[in-house]
C-alpha cells in the first residue's frame, strides 16, 4: 500500500468517525428533545406530529385550542370512562390494563387496549401512528415523564386538544364537535359527548355527525357510565 493510500484511508476512516458521532448526536437529541419539551407544554399550547406531517404535506388543519374550563364538563368526563377510567389514579401507564390486554390475546403482538389517555398524548405529540415494539418502546418512559412533570388536568386538557377528532384534518374538541354538530365544544350535550368520545379511536372512519350502529351502541355505553362516573374525574375537575 502506498503512503498516498494510507492517507486516503485514513482520512475515509476520520471521516466515518465523525458521521458516526454527529449521527449519534442527532439521534440523542431527538431522543431526549420530547423530554425537555414536556414541562414547557405545561404553559404553551402543543401541536401533534400529525398536524405537522399534514402542514408539511400541504393537507387540511382545523383546529381551535379551547382551554378544559370552557369545554362542557361532560366532554371530558365522556372521554375519560370510554379510554382511561383510571386516569386519576395510574401514573402515566395502566399495567393492570395493559396485563389484561396481553393475557387475552393469543399473542403478544396481537395485544390490544391498554393504552392509556397519557400515553395517547405522548403519542400524539412525539411519535406516529401505528402498532410497533419501538414506538411504544420509546412511548412507555415518554408517558411516566409527563405524568410525572405535568398535572393530571393539564394532561387531559393537552389530549383533548390534540386528538384527530374528524377526517378531514379536524384537531381537538372544538373542531370536532363544530364539524359534527355545528356547535362548540362548551355547549355539547350528554348524548352529544358520548357520540364524540365513541369516534376517537377511529375519527376518519367512524362519525359522530351521522353514526353507524357500533358508534352508536358505544355511545349509549359511555353515556351510561358518564352518569355514575363523575367521581373517576376527580383530577380534572377546576
Amino acid at each position: 500500500m502506498t503512503a498516498a493510500t494510507q492517507r486516503s484511508s485514513v482520512r475515509l476512516r476520520r471521516g466515518l468517525s465523525r458521521l458516526g458521532w454527529a449521527l449519534s448526536v442527532v439521534a440523542l437529541i431527538f431522543v431526549l428533545l420530547p423530554y425537555l419539551l414536556v414541562p414547557i407544554y405545561r404553559f404553551v399550547t402543543p401541536v401533534s406530529t400529525l398536524m405537522v406531517a399534514r402542514w408539511v404535506s400541504g393537507r387540511n388543519v382545523v383546529r381551535t385550542s379551547m382551554p378544559i374550563e370552557r369545554l362542557a364538563p361532560i366532554l371530558p368526563l365522556s372521554v375519560l370512562v370510554a379510554e382511561d377510567d383510571r386516569f386519576c389514579s395510574h401514573h402515566g401507564i395502566d399495567w393492570k390494563e395493559i396485563h389484561t390486554a396481553i393475557a387475552e390475546a393469543d399473542d403478544i403482538t396481537e395485544a390490544r387496549g391498554g393504552s392509556t389517555i397519557t400515553q395517547q398524548t405522548a403519542k400524539n405529540l412525539f411519535l406516529w401512528p401505528g402498532r410497533s415494539f419501538v414506538r411504544k418502546a420509546l412511548e412507555f418512559p415518554l408517558a411516566l415523564w409527563i405524568d410525572l412533570v405535568l398535572p393530571k388536568r393539564r394532561i387531559m386538557e393537552i389530549y383533548l386538544n390534540i386528538a384527530e377528532w374528524g377526517p378531514n384534518g379536524e384537531f381537538g374538541a372544538e373542531a370536532g364537535a363544530r364539524a359534527a354538530f355545528g356547535k362548540s365544544a362548551a355547549d355539547v350535550d350528554r348524548r352529544e359527548a358520548a357520540l364524540l368520545a365513541a369516534i376517537l379511536p377511529n375519527p376518519v372512519r367512524r362519525s359522530a355527525r351521522r353514526p353507524g350502529p357500533g358508534v352508536r351502541r358505544l355511545a349509549g355505553i359511555y353515556e351510561a357510565r358518564a352518569r355514575s362516573g363523575s367521581a373517576l374525574a376527580g383530577c380534572i375537575g377546576g
